[in-house]
């Protein structure tokens, strides 16, 4: 009878009960039963409005199998929906779909490795099902939390450890798509979920072992290495996310990058921040590239009381961004990188004048090693500002550098340039190198048609200014600056070191014809040029880099900007350095006076084979022929050797060692040049920066050659 009765109940349960049953055999060791299976699906897809029932049921016999750890059962289940969910797409799906995703919860909530495993998989085959029409209701935090956790997990084994980490990555993988795919971007670019996917992904990229290979462009590993290795598949899906993002939502993907490296500090060292980084800005859309820039400059200015080497390592990392940043579009921020970078130079330098006030008395080792660490901030910062701007179109590049010469602190320009009253002197003077420094490096190759493009007023007159004449560094960083600007057919190279070079001709210097714009620069502001050498070779402090870097200041200006008007001013120039060491007025050291004396014998050689006037050839030639025999201190070949005898005074010497002014003459006008003025002796401008200059009054030196130079221009002027 009960047996007559079991049989009536079976055959009163519900049809889909059967159907769903009949696929589970005996053994579950035999598998999904294949021909039920086919039934069943066949009645689902003739009945789909059943299909709610199907999912509930599967879900309840799974549930009860999980818990009675009869995971064959289980994966027979879970087989089974995933044959219904590919076979079914109808409408009526989504309420299948919810018990589909319940039952997976479950498996994930399992404390077995193997089901966890199971239950990923399937999501992930869920994950890639296009389904008719979007779920706006469902949501994904659970699987948001459990693949994340999962991409942390610490089981003891190791393999069972990576095979889970994998099933974690995969899973936030699917999660990624099936968003995208059901148009839910919103939800799953939300900070909750950001802050969860971000850093379990980044986690797992650490664990690589050589980092260089995660650097540049995507690459293509085989969908093995993909498979085995937590650390490709974290990296690839990395960028799958981030080649998604969109205007609105590139931030919220890029904000928990940095509290990643925040919390592991992994700024310092920072190979793994640097190589996020490039995977981030080779992965998103280029236009979204600032949003990513900006990002790095509001956690530089957030961490700007941190250690150095954390600084540096942020600035690095920005670096990188910049790098590949312009090679496609940087947008607006091109401003703002600058401003930011210039105002961490200023703290950087008050951070390391700061410590060095602090520390007065104490132990030197200390403080020593805390500056060389603010000098790694302020190289990394100067690398960038560089390397940025030498990247830039030549139109951005010229404003650039109108914008970093305005932050120089010099006389008369305190508008814009930087605060630097509290630093003083000492402070100002590192804020003024620095700056230069990068405006050296700005400078680099810039190439304008016309020189007034390349130093304009607002530029070359604080670039001049008697503010960066304070001491040997800032006067070679300007030199620097005036070739970049200056050498525009790349013949600095050919003139590298001070030197009597035998036939110019073997240098193959490369020139234009003087064009109208360059003639009326140097009518303009010639004489500001000629003011700087002068003065610049008056100093007690120049060195033989010094003579150099003025020797092929003069080269270059007779190069690329002389006409026969500017080559006399050029030799009234010349006449007059070589005054300064024979009156020797400002008591000049020796080394400097014979270092002057050289100077014009260099420059002179070069330019009398420039304009190709034999006479003036051969009266320069006379003239470095006597001095070799007689007065080799006054050639650059001697005087800059290491150990050179130096004369006792010059008050002895025969005119012979001398450039006389009135044979110059003499040759060039034979050679039809206007020679009036080579009789006036030069004088250097008198400026108003001159007289709020706190170094030894200049006014007080011309207006003393004003008085003597006339009554000297005897018939053989020196």
């Amino acid at each position: 009878l009960s047996a007559g009765v079991c049989c009536c109940c079976a055959a009163l349960r519900p049809r889909y009960k059967r159907l769903v049953d009949n696929i589970f055999p005996e053994d579950p060791k035999d598998g999904l039963v294949k021909a039920d299976m086919e039934k069943l699906t066949f009645y689902a897809v003739s009945a789909p409005e059943k299909l709610d029932r199907i999912g509930a049921y599967l879900a309840e016999r799974l549930s009860r199998d999980v818990v009675r750890h009869r995971y064959g059962y289980v994966l027979i289940a879970m087989e089974a929906l995933d044959q219904l969910l590919m076979a079914c797409h109808s409408q009526s799906i989504k309420p299948f779909v919810e018990s589909f995703l319940h039952m997976v919860a479950k498996l994930l909530e399992s404390g077995e490795p193997k089901l966890q495993v199971l239950g990923t998989n399937s999501f992930v085959k869920f994950a890639n099902i296009e389904e008719d029409t979007p779920s706006y209701h469902r949501r994904y935090d659970f699987f948001v939390s459990r693949f994340s956790a999962m991409c942390h997990s610490c089981d003891h084994d190791p393999e069972t450890q990576t095979e889970i980490r994998i099933a974690g990555i995969r899973g936030i993988q699917g999660v990624v798509r099936k968003t995208v795919n059901d148009e839910l971007r919103a939800t799953i670019w939300e900070p909750q979920h950001m802050d969860k996917i971000v850093p379990s992904l980044l986690f797992n990229m650490h664990k690589i072992e050589d980092i260089d290979s995660r650097i540049g462009p995507p690459s293509s590993p085989t969908g093995g290495e993909k498979e085995e290795n937590p650390a490709l598949l974290a990296e690839n899906c990395f960028r799958e996310l981030l080649g998604r993002a969109t205007y609105g939502n590139m931030n919220n993907a890029v904000k928990p990058v940095f509290a990643h490296l925040d919390h592991h500090r992994l700024w310092d060292p920072n190979e793994f921040a640097v190589s996020c980084f490039k995977i981030i800005m080779y992965s998103i859309q280029a236009q979204y590239s600032h949003h990513v820039i900006q990002e790095i400059l509001g956690h530089l200015d957030a961490r700007k009381r941190d250690s150095p080497r954390v600084r540096a390592g942020i600035i690095q990392v920005l670096l990188e961004a910049v790098a590949i940043a312009a090679k496609g579009s940087i947008g607006p921020t091109v401003l703002e990188v600058f401003n930011t970078l210039l105002k961490h130079l200023r703290i950087s330098v008050d951070f390391e004048l700061g410590d060095r006030r602090s520390s007065a008395g104490s132990a030197t080792f200390s403080t020593s090693s805390k500056e060389s660490e603010e000098r790694i901030v302020q190289n990394a910062i100067i690398q960038t500002i560089g390397f940025f701007g030498s990247n830039l179109p030549d139109y951005q590049r010229s404003e650039i550098m109108m914008f970093i010469m305005g932050k120089v602190p010099v006389l008369g320009t305190t508008s814009q340039s930087l605060d630097t009253s509290h630093l003083g002197d000492l402070g100002t003077r590192r804020i003024q190198i620095m700056l230069l420094r990068s405006l050296l490096m700005v400078t680099s190759g810039y190439k304008a048609t016309a020189i007034t493009n390349a130093l304009p007023p607002p530029f070359l007159d604080p670039l001049l200014s008697p503010s960066l004449m304070e001491d040997s560094e800032l006067r070679q960083l300007v030199l620097e600056i005036l070739h970049n600007l200056i050498d525009r057919h790349d013949n600095r190279a050919k003139l590298r070191g001070i030197r009597i070079i035998p036939d110019v001709s073997d240098l193959k210097i490369k020139r234009d014809k003087i064009s109208r714009q360059d003639v009326s620069f140097m009518k303009k502001h010639g004489q500001q040029l000629y003011r700087h050498i002068y003065l610049g070779c008056k100093e007690e402090d120049n060195v033989q880099k010094n003579f150099e870097l003025l020797f092929t200041s003069l080269a270059l200006t007779t190069i690329e900007l002389a006409n026969e008007e500017v080559v006399i001013d050029l030799i009234r120039l010349a006449i007059a350095l070589q005054d300064i060491a024979i009156i020797n007025e400002d008591n000049l050291p020796m080394f400097n006076r014979c270092g002057i004396m050289a100077l014009v014998a260099a420059y002179l050689n070069f330019l009398s084979q420039m304009i190709a006037v034999p006479a003036f050839c051969q009266h320069v030639s006379k003239v470095i022929e006597t001095r070799s025999l007689e007065a080799s201190y006054f050639l650059p070949e001697t005087i800059f050797k290491d150990k050179c005898n130096l004369p006792k005074s010059l008050e002895k010497h025969e005119k012979d060692l001398f450039f006389l002014t009135n044979k110059i003459a003499e040759f060039l006008g034979g050679s039809g040049y206007s020679v009036e003025r080579l009789s006036v002796p030069y004088v250097p401008q008198v400026t108003d920066e001159d007289r709020l200059s706190r170094r030894k009054s200049i006014v007080d030196t011309v207006s003393i050659q004003v008085d003597i130079l006339p009554g000297n221009n005897t018939e053989d002027k020196v």
